[in-house]
């Protein structure tokens, strides 16, 4: 990786630009071609050094709820039990923890009524009994960017 790779880096952290030529605008800021900026930044993914590049939205206020689960899902049952929550479109995040609740996971849909829908749709097909609901009562968002 040289300085170059670190300037994109630095630039899509947070100021991806949303224009038809992303990549584009991002080599006139750093005087490249757009080839450069795409070729870097897909040899920087296949590096892993970039694992995804994508927006984040507050659900909020685009007129959905989200939540965050908790599950408690035998060993026997983890592979199926994720394969049916990453199902769901509104599943945007889904860990494995070392704890009795073992399998994490966030939650986004229109309402609470459709999460809970859904989450009693997947304890039905999974036969896992116990998925804890655990709504924010408040949310801390804290930006971070990492200069590289």
């Amino acid at each position: 990786m040289d300085d170059i790779d670190r300037d994109i880096l630095n630039t899509i952290q947070s100021g991806f630009p949303v224009k038809p030529r992303p990549f584009m605008e991002i080599g006139k800021s750093l005087d490249l071609t757009e080839k450069e900026v795409i070729a870097r930044i897909k040899r920087l993914k296949t590096d892993g050094i970039i694992r995804r590049i994508g927006g984040n939205f507050v659900s909020k206020k685009l007129g959905f709820t989200s939540t965050l689960c908790a599950a408690k899902v035998p060993e026997n049952k983890i592979e199926e039990f994720v394969k049916k929550v990453n199902s769901y479109k509104g599943v945007t995040h889904n860990y494995l923890r070392s704890h009795d609740y073992n399998i994490w996971f966030t939650f986004i849909a229109p309402s609470m009524d459709d999460i809970n829908l859904s989450l009693q749709e997947i304890s039905a097909t999974t036969n896992v009994r116990e998925i804890l609901n655990l709504p924010a009562v408040n949310i801390f968002k804290i930006k971070v960017d990492f200069t590289v």
